[in-house]
């Protein structure tokens, strides 16, 4: 119980990037309902796009409180170029057909992404080292916190904030809201949906990108694999919290890595569940926990907000 406290920041910060990604699953399905399984490598751009600023475009020796801004710039700026890249070249041609069809372009945009920055990034084939801030680790009773992760819980809620603003009080905002109920309704009251689209992919790389950065300060290193299985996990707290709910992506991205943490914890403790507890089980639980509220809760936990176009 002494490591409770640790293991419950330990999840929120697990749970802040899972919600970071999630954003952008849920905001382009809630729109136009379609799942971009290349998100997940959006992200992992966004965190080499961070990487290539400190390493190619910054003087040696730059202090990270004055590389760190030009990094996150740098990986917006990234992600949103390969997010509008997809959505104009690969997605758009394909609306109005098959539903099937930009599912399989998305995997296969997914695969695309991985090797070009395979191909692209001398030595992508192993992890990168991440450059991180000086200072710490800051001991606060039991739990102990890195520099990194102090990064991870400001961006978090200041990302949300912004966004809940963007959504609720700006023009663009209201006509994402009045595209993902109608479009067609949304079109005829004069509402440019193509661009509305356009800015969803943007903003849900925004964060993405900002997730990719939160990775880097954390775990200290990067690779390019590293989109598939996180970005697997960010749908799964979008569906948890509830597709096309905004603030049900960051919900229910705090709970998937809360539980997560936990269940790799304390499932070892349990007598002939050794085995269960370890990091390599730790995807598991994740998918587990989607399952229990799916049966119990298909419409995740704060309800989907997806508009019936049947």
């Amino acid at each position: 119980m002494n490591e409770l406290p640790q293991q419950l920041v330990n999840g929120l910060l697990l749970g802040s990037m899972y919600g970071l990604v999630a954003i952008g699953y849920t905001m382009v399905y809630g729109i136009v309902q379609l799942i971009n399984f290349a998100h997940g490598e959006i992200f992992m751009t966004g965190a080499f796009g961070g990487l290539s600023v400190y390493l190619w475009i910054l003087p040696n020796g730059t202090s990270m409180w004055i590389a760190l801004p030009l990094m996150l710039l740098g990986a917006i700026i990234v992600a949103v170029l390969v997010a509008i890249g997809a959505e104009r070249f690969a997605y758009r041609p394909l609306r109005g057909g098959p539903r099937l069809a930009p599912l399989i372009t998305a995997i296969g945009l997914s695969l695309a992404l991985q090797q070009a920055v395979w191909a692209w990034y001398p030595d992508a084939k192993s992890a990168r080292t991440f450059p991180q801030i000086a200072g710490g680790p800051f001991e606060i009773g039991n739990v102990t916190i890195q520099t990194g992760d102090i990064f991870v819980f400001c961006a978090a809620p200041i990302s949300m904030a912004i966004l809940a603003y963007f959504v609720m009080k700006t023009r663009t905002g209201r006509g994402m809201q009045a595209t993902a109920q109608d479009p067609d309704t949304a079109k005829l009251m004069g509402v440019n949906t193509d661009r509305i689209i356009v800015v969803a992919f943007a903003l849900g790389a925004t964060f993405a990108a900002v997730g990719g950065v939160a990775y880097g300060l954390k775990y200290g290193e990067i690779q390019f694999r590293m989109g598939f299985i996180l970005g697997l996990k960010a749908f799964t707290a979008a569906v948890l919290g509830g597709i096309g709910n905004i603030y049900g992506a960051m919900i229910g991205g705090l709970v998937l890595g809360v539980a997560e943490t936990l269940a790799t914890a304390y499932i070892s403790d349990i007598p002939g569940m050794d085995q269960f507890g370890s990091q390599s089980w730790a995807d598991v639980w994740a998918f587990v926990l989607l399952i229990l509220v799916l049966l119990f809760r298909p419409q995740g936990l704060l309800g989907e907000r997806v508009a019936d176009r049947a």
